[in-house]
């Protein structure tokens, strides 16, 4: 099993920068194969998809956040989202998601806020 925490999130003016970090515990060689991804929910949404990245290093974004956010493995136990130019539409909890072929976990997430 695999528990997966979230971090980093914080009020932020738009047009700022927050780093956010999914740390994983438990079975780590699951994190080391599986795809890592970022999703967000704004209340009253949808939980949407934001980044993904696969063991070897590929990574894929959301088109509303291509050019702004940045998502890295930075270890074997952790991955992160750096997210540059928010905007007050990027308001909303994030989530981070690991996914292999037989296993999938959330974490609990981290809200961020765009706001003046």
């Amino acid at each position: 099993q695999v528990q997966l925490v979230e971090s980093g999130g914080d009020l932020v003016q738009p047009g700022g920068s927050l780093r956010l970090s999914c740390a994983a515990s438990g079975n780590i060689s699951i994190f080391r194969i599986g795809t890592v991804a970022w999703y967000r929910q704004a209340p009253g949404k949808t939980r949407d998809f934001v980044a993904q990245i696969d063991w070897r290093g590929n990574t894929n974004y959301a088109d509303s956040v291509k050019g702004r956010f940045t998502v890295s493995r930075d270890n074997n136990f952790a991955v992160s989202l750096q997210m540059n130019s928010l905007k007050p539409v990027d308001t909303a909890v994030y989530f981070c998601y690991l996914n292999t072929h037989d296993y999938d976990v959330w974490g609990r997430g981290t809200q961020v806020t765009v706001s003046s």
